[in-house]
């Protein structure tokens, strides 16, 4: 007499598994998020022009919203353990559309600090640790490659939306540009996420799209509590690495199309070159972070870390277009494998009973450096009138972080690794 089967473990091979559609919405949620994120290099020379103002002043709006869109993740990761992401990817996307709408509305250097810099720093705080988590959810023998398409995203953001972002503002305006901009969030970006679910369990599959054995236990995920994980030492090194790497994170989505104008590189070509960042960025996102599946989270982190140094230390010497998109397409590559690694590394170590909480409490340390970093790096500008300063600190800064790394304890191994 056969055993009797769980109805849902049987239909489960026979249906395409759901945790790539949730991949595809958290694709479109960091594409439309930090894509309208990274056009502000695009607008950085009309709001200087238009509004009389100082580098170091105009680099402030990017880094309030960083630090925003950054540190809002201790609540919002928190908010997704309990309340599912879906809720708050769709309220993020929302958010985001009228950010944008209001910039271009705005009337002084103070307007665009409210309205971009709350508009995109809440919405993409509110969606971005919120879909991160849900994904690593999905996943267990594929983890880091899912997580890399799924912030993939992130990187044909940088490709795509800062070119048509100088379309817009060479054909509207840049007031204008930010209306269409707001519109395309609203609509891409929100329908895209009402399609994201909480857990596999929900649709009758396990993670990868196994099926469901009879007497599985589909409660609440396992993992350390948030206390627990917070006196880890690996949570500790992992957030000082984090840290000062990211000082000089995010400097280049202000400062690299500034920088080709400066030596003579025209603005159609100097956008292009935060595409070539967009390039690397994905390229980084699919291979690295399928190859780190294969030979080691961790390990991979430090190499990620080590080779953001290396691109760092190319700008600094680069003055021609051929060089500077050397310099983007390297940075692009570890940038991305960086972005694709670290969600994976926090659900190996600390498992997925509160990997929102615990995303979003590391990601408070990339806020810190989002504030800093690019503001610093424009006043420095100011004063000094080079950027070489700031790019030899972003060096040392990310060999700082490879060491830290390498003294991590090393990882548990899991499936795939």
């Amino acid at each position: 007499m056969s055993t009797p089967r769980d109805p849902a473990a049987a239909a489960a091979p026979s249906r395409p598994f759901y945790g790539w559609f949730v991949v595809a919405a958290a694709f479109a949620v960091t594409l439309v998020g930090f894509g309208s994120a990274y056009t502000f290099s695009a607008f950085f020379e009309p709001l200087q022009r238009d509004f009389g103002a100082s580098r170091g002043s105009v680099s402030l709006v990017f880094s309030l919203a960083g630090c925003l869109y950054f540190g809002l993740g201790i609540a919002s990761g928190p908010l997704a353990d309990r309340w599912g992401a879906r809720p708050l990817a769709v309220g993020g996307m929302l958010l985001v559309a009228l950010g944008l709408a209001l910039a271009g509305r705005a009337q002084s250097l103070g307007g665009i600090y409210l309205a971009y810099g709350l508009g995109i720093g809440l919405g993409v705080g509110c969606s971005y640790v919120p879909v991160l988590g849900v994904v690593q959810r999905w996943f267990l023998r594929r983890r880091g490659f899912a997580s890399g398409l799924a912030v993939s995203g992130i990187g044909v953001g940088t490709l795509a939306m800062p070119p048509l972002a100088a379309w817009l503002i060479a054909t509207l305006g840049w007031r204008d540009a930010y209306l269409a901009l707001g519109g395309l969030a609203a609509l891409v970006g929100v329908g895209m996420a009402l399609l994201i679910e909480d857990d596999p369990h929900g649709r009758g599959q396990g993670p990868d799209g196994d099926p469901l054995r009879p007497g599985l236990h589909t409660g609440a995920p396992a993992g350390m509590a948030v206390r627990e994980a917070l006196r880890s030492r690996r949570f500790v090194l992992l957030y000082a690495a984090c840290l000062v790497s990211s000082f000089g994170l995010f400097v280049p989505f202000v400062h690299l199309v500034p920088y080709a104008l400066d030596h003579g590189i025209p603005q159609a070509q100097a956008v292009l070159l935060l595409g070539g960042v967009g390039i690397g960025s994905t390229v980084g996102r699919f291979f690295l972070g399928g190859l780190a599946d294969r030979f080691g989270r961790q390990l991979s982190m430090v190499y990620m870390f080590a080779g953001m140094a290396l691109a760092l230390g190319i700008w600094a010497a680069s003055t021609g277009f051929l060089a500077l998109a050397v310099f983007s397409l390297v940075y692009g590559l570890f940038y991305g494998g960086f972005v694709a690694l670290l969600p994976a590394l926090v659900m190996d170590y600390f498992g997925g009973r509160h990997i929102g909480a615990l995303i979003g409490l590391l990601y408070t340390s990339v806020a810190v450096g989002t504030l800093i970093g690019p503001s610093a790096t424009g006043f420095a500008f100011d004063l000094s009138g080079s950027y070489l300063l700031p790019l030899i600190a972003g060096v040392g800064a990310n060999l700082l972080a490879a060491a830290v790394m390498a003294a991590m304890p090393k990882a548990p191994r899991t499936p795939g690794t």
